[in-house]
């Protein structure tokens, strides 16, 4: 059954909703954590982007057929967390909670791309 533009934006808009939603609960509170010493700057300004994007996906979830030339960094946006988290977790260099966030960084991966492929059948 071929993508109606409807079905399309519907399923982008709710991604997007559900990814911030997450987001906006899961990133503050790396402000919380006790950041590693030599690199507390950079952990921190990551916390500040990751937030940012949150709002991005927002902005997205609005208009997604406004805003699909977006989609595609969105997805570079989480596996650039996901890969690595579990990367480090895999050689014991991570905590389990950032390999559970990394893992729902790859999975909400996976549901961008499938936002993307469905908005370029109906853009």
């Amino acid at each position: 059954m071929p993508e109606t533009p409807h079905a399309a934006v519907t399923f982008a808009r709710r991604v997007y909703i559900i990814a911030a939603i997450y987001g906006f609960l899961a990133v503050p509170a790396l402000y919380f954590t006790d950041a590693p010493d030599p690199h507390r700057l950079l952990y921190f300004a990551f916390a500040g982007i990751a937030l940012v994007f949150q709002g991005v996906f927002l902005v997205i979830a609005r208009d997604p057929l406004r805003y699909a030339a977006f989609l595609p960094l969105t997805v570079f946006e989480k596996i650039s967390f996901g890969v690595p988290a579990l990367a480090f977790w895999s050689q014991g260099q991570a905590a389990d909670d950032m390999a559970l966030g990394g893992a729902v960084d790859l999975l909400f991966a996976a549901l961008f791309i499938a936002a993307w492929l469905k908005m370029r059948k109906v853009a």
